[in-house]
């Protein structure tokens, strides 16, 4: 879209109409120390459609590209293999460009889009319904929290060492404002998970106890063990999946008696994408569906008894009083979901499987001949495509090193969990279907001399 400026006339015109004497009214809000005073250090005033080309294209091929070296990062964010025909379809006109589905009678084919994607997340995460999308797996947490606060009315969260520490930080930002008492510490650099520590928090002021499968090591756990406990105390146990794929090899969180199952969508359909936009992935029992956040489409027939699709059950502030609301999400990802589901929908139940075997038989493969390098000890005993490395020394600079050498090791966890001395160690490796042998060759050599 072009930018169309205002002259002065017309500006002067909406000041008027608005009863602002001048543009600088607009921010009297904003403290005078935060205010831009002058011209932004180092930028032009003005330049050609052209110059700005060249030089953003010049800041472009200054990024390292995912698909054009060694790449093995995670933590969230995993690069898989998207069809073609993903692309192609979601860029049709219809979808494109369609907005929210208000008006069912013209927008049958969102609809019903959303309530296939609401079917797919729904078998794949294991819970009986699922939402029309949120926004990304961090929010989705959140909200999750606050649901779970909605439906037992109890103000405490238990959460686990091995959430993603970017999920508790957005949970941290909104309990300021809701009083929720959050309970997590950070991780150990140990093959067992916090399940033990987890079940003896749980108390009659606990809400929920939120816990990541696979965690943020790559570890993988036994929730029905804590879904018993935390049932036994009328609390609820939420799920966070941050890799969807995992669920074509694992036993889904649902199936083991998680009341709340959330996650991040990215991994399929949806490119890397510099950190966005992603889609998020929410379900639960049947009997919370009221609570839940976010909107649903539902199945109905018309006048005429044929197949149709309305949104329904919606409790967002948009339609009902917002003290009543159950979320302030306003929307939700509806073009990445539909990216979700075209790529679920390619792979179906038997491809969803194969992918997941690739995955982790990749992982195998690195994390065996990782563990080969002098220093390098793994901490995992059981992961999916992703497991964590100690590099017996500081892995920041490590990482850093070998991303010069134009291999992208992975995440390390002092950089996930600045100041905590126990973690500086840890370097989080993920393999997809799209490493190859030569892939995790190039990094055990690469990190065989680094480290040495």
């Amino acid at each position: 879209m072009r930018y169309l400026p205002l002259t002065p006339a017309d500006r002067e015109a909406m000041l008027g109409v608005i009863g602002a004497t001048n543009i600088d009214a607009l921010f009297a809000d904003v403290p005078e120390a935060a205010r831009l005073t002058g011209s932004i250090e180092g930028l032009p005033l003005h330049a050609t459609e052209l110059s700005v080309e060249r030089h953003m294209t010049a800041l472009a091929r200054q990024n390292m590209v995912a698909g054009e070296v060694p790449f093995f990062l995670g933590c969230g964010a995993y690069r898989h293999h998207v069809p073609a025909s993903v692309d192609h379809l979601i860029q049709r006109g219809e979808f494109l460009t369609a907005y929210t589905p208000y008006q069912p009678e013209i927008a049958q084919g969102t609809l019903q889009m959303l309530f296939e994607f609401q079917t797919q997340v729904a078998r794949l995460l294991g819970t009986n319904v699922a939402n029309a999308s949120m926004y990304d797996g961090s929010t989705a947490c959140w909200e999750a929290i606050g649901m779970a606060r909605r439906i037992t009315r109890r103000g405490k969260a238990i959460l686990s060492a091995g959430l993603h520490p970017h999920y508790v930080a957005v949970a941290k930002t909104m309990a300021k404002y809701t009083g929720d008492v959050l309970d997590t510490t950070a991780p150990w650099l140990v093959a067992e998970t916090d399940i033990d520590r987890l079940i003896a928090g749980i108390d009659d002021d606990t809400s929920c106890v939120v816990v990541q499968y696979p965690d943020i090591l790559g570890r993988i756990a036994d929730l029905q063990p804590l879904a018993d406990a935390c049932h036994a105390k009328k609390a609820l146990l939420i799920a966070v999946v941050t890799e969807p794929v995992a669920m074509g090899a694992l036993k889904s969180p649902g199936e083991m008696d998680a009341d709340i199952v959330v996650g991040e969508g990215q991994s399929i359909g949806v490119g890397l994408q510099f950190g966005g936009p992603y889609v998020g992935l929410f379900g639960c029992k049947e009997k919370y569906v009221r609570q839940m956040p976010g909107r649903l489409c539902g199945e109905t027939v018309d006048a005429d008894g044929k197949r149709g699709f309305v949104l329904t059950l919606s409790t967002r502030e948009q339609h009902i009083r917002r003290e009543k609301a159950t979320s302030n999400i306003c929307t939700n990802s509806g073009l990445c979901a539909l990216a979700f589901s075209v790529h679920m929908t390619l792979l179906g139940e038997a491809g969803l499987r194969r992918l997941a075997g690739l995955n982790h038989a990749g992982a195998c493969h690195a994390a065996k001949r990782l563990a080969q390098v002098p220093g390098v000890r793994l901490v995992n005993d059981s992961f999916f495509n992703e497991f964590t490395l100690d590099l017996g020394q500081e892995a920041r600079p490590v990482v850093r090193t070998l991303a010069e050498r134009g291999v992208l090791a992975g995440v390390s966890l002092g950089r996930l969990y600045p100041g905590e001395a126990g973690l500086a160690n840890g370097l989080v490796v993920a393999v997809t279907e799209t490493t190859t042998p030569e892939n995790v060759e190039a990094l055990a050599s690469a990190l065989a001399e680094v480290i040495a």
